[in-house]
């Protein structure tokens, strides 16, 4: 009963459509900041280095260097707060949390770029075909209405 509950109430403030990202990828998130009565959009780019959680306790942590520095934030993904997350390159990597990458600097620090695979490919692999199956369609539309 108490489970129910806590999903219906939950449900109402997780987002519609969430990102699609995952560990290793450099990602921009725009997150709002109210200044007065001002609101604006910053962004912070970095690398996704943990998510943890589940449904709207759901977080990510970002990690970019600055000046030398390294600084780290945690994002909980169905914030209002933040306005968008733009997936700038995949990163290839074999693990969950990249911890690791704490003690590194430098070069390496970088990951490499993982090309079309994994949810990605299969949204543009399926887009394509869907794209094709229209061209189809409209081509067979066209050729009934030539023949009549």
């Amino acid at each position: 009963m108490q489970n129910q509950l806590l999903t219906v109430v939950e449900k109402s403030s997780m987002k519609a459509e969430t990102p699609k990202f995952e560990i290793g990828d450099t990602v921009d998130v725009h997150v709002r900041i109210l200044e007065g009565d001002k609101e604006r959009i910053q962004i912070f780019n970095g690398v996704v280095i943990a998510r943890s959680g589940a449904n709207t306790r759901e977080m990510f942590v970002v990690r970019r260097i600055v000046q030398g520095e390294g600084v780290e934030r945690k994002f909980p993904i169905h914030s209002p707060r933040i306005a968008n997350i733009v997936v700038k390159r995949s990163g290839k990597v074999r693990r969950a949390k990249l911890y690791y990458l704490r003690e590194r600097s430098g070069k390496a620090v970088r990951l490499k770029e993982r090309f079309n695979t994994g949810a990605a490919a299969i949204e543009a692999k399926a887009a394509k075909v869907e794209r094709r199956a229209v061209k189809i369609a409209a081509k067979k539309a066209k050729a009934e209405a030539a023949g009549k």
